[in-house]
């Protein structure tokens, strides 16, 4: 069976990891969270006290980086390393939530991250989300998913999984940064946050996850029934 491209695009929270992780797992393909990968750069500029208007020192780091992914054997987590070292946990705290909008709207940082996401799904048989995986990454995909969800229900889901991790933030505070970050997302000139005419609408307000990874799951059959692949 020929191998598909699955681009699961939509705003934060909204379930997108957690659904494309699970539709990898059940179609045994490769799964890439590129929000993780921007989270991954902003994290870090930080660190390095880069100023996200340094260009130089923004090429520098770039060019320092390496980042992978590995699944964690109990877990099954599929975790980020940043140079060889896990940085899972560090990349989903509130404050590269704060950043990462103003980070990934460089051109510089969008080029590199999106040539190696191209190289990621070079070889096909991968789910991948995002912002623009079905517009700018893989325009060809046989599948696409551009998800939502009220902002609300996305802000108390981020709360539940800061919680996790020991981080308590105020709900009107997470609202406030989802607001900025959509903002920032479909406005950029880079590559912005927006649906592909092609893609498939899944509004997640109302649904668990399993509806969900069903729904992604319906779409795949029909690309390959639709295309005398199956």
């Amino acid at each position: 069976m020929k191998q598909l491209v699955i681009a699961i695009d939509g705003y934060s929270s909204c379930g997108k990891s957690t659904t494309a992780k699970a539709v990898a797992a059940e179609l045994h393909y490769a799964y890439v969270d590129t929000g993780a990968m921007y989270r991954g750069i902003t994290l870090c500029l930080l660190e390095r006290q880069v100023a996200f208007d340094d260009m130089a020192g923004i090429e520098q780091a770039l060019r320092d980086i390496s980042i992978s992914f590995r699944r964690h054997r109990r877990t099954g987590r599929n975790e980020l390393f940043l140079n060889g070292v896990n940085r899972e946990d560090d990349i989903r705290q509130m404050r590269i939530s704060n950043s990462v909008s103003e980070v990934s709207v460089i051109p510089m940082v969008r080029h590199a991250m999106v040539a190696q996401q191209q190289r990621m799904g070079r070889k096909r048989g991968v789910v991948m989300d995002g912002r623009d995986i079905g517009t700018t990454v893989f325009p060809d995909a046989e599948v696409k998913i551009f998800m939502t969800a009220d902002v609300e229900l996305r802000a108390q889901r981020r709360q539940d999984e800061l919680a996790t991790t020991g981080e308590i933030v105020p709900l009107e505070d997470i609202i406030e940064n989802l607001r900025k970050r959509d903002h920032l997302d479909s406005t950029r000139a880079e590559s912005p946050l927006r649906r592909a005419p092609d893609s498939v609408l899944l509004d997640t307000t109302h649904i668990t996850i399993s509806e969900q990874v069903d729904f992604v799951l319906d779409r795949v059959s029909s690309a390959l029934f639709m295309a005398g692949w199956e």
